[in-house]
């Protein structure tokens, strides 16, 4: 497969997708600081729906968890507390998330994270036939079928989206 100039380093999350025989498609983009995946989907000309964040949050007993949300979406805390049976869900600090996933944040993928944590997916997001996620690293995506997460990281459908 051939890589891009740009990006020729393997991050954790794309040495994990190469050795499980994972097939993905590579969407390097100009990172802006706190741009998001509106930005990255701007960026790359896709539906702001199919490109997803991936959120490091953590319970009320500060366990950590991940949740895969649409990009153009918010995360409804409690909804999503109430479906995990947590008492209260709340995002990590960025210093806390970054020590849990080994990823700076802007640049977290749900995959070959330093931390195994439960993985938590917008049931929305697997009815899409392709999706793009950070694939380790800032300004760098990466195109997957949905249902690598539920195989691979054992991601649980939940339902707690907000529009934004």
């Amino acid at each position: 497969m051939a890589k891009k100039s740009t990006h020729t380093s393997e991050t954790p999350a794309t040495q994990l997708l190469r050795a499980h025989k994972i097939t993905f498609t590579e969407h390097p983009y100009e990172y802006v600081e706190h741009g998001g995946a509106q930005r990255g989907a701007e960026m790359l000309g896709l539906d702001p729906f199919t490109v997803i964040k991936t959120l490091v949050m953590q319970d009320q007993d500060a366990k950590p968890l991940i949740v895969l949300m649409h990009g153009n979406r918010t995360v409804s805390t409690k909804n999503l507390a109430r479906q995990i049976g947590a008492k209260s869900v709340e995002p990590c600090k960025p210093e806390v998330a970054q020590r849990h996933s080994g990823y700076m944040v802007g640049g977290t993928s749900p995959f070959g994270t330093r931390r195994e944590m439960p993985v938590y997916v917008e049931s929305t997001i697997l009815e899409l036939p392709r999706i793009v996620l950070n694939g380790g690293r800032r300004g760098y995506l990466i195109g997957i079928d949905p249902q690598v997460c539920v195989g691979l990281l054992g991601a649980k459908p939940v339902q707690c989206a907000l529009a934004e």
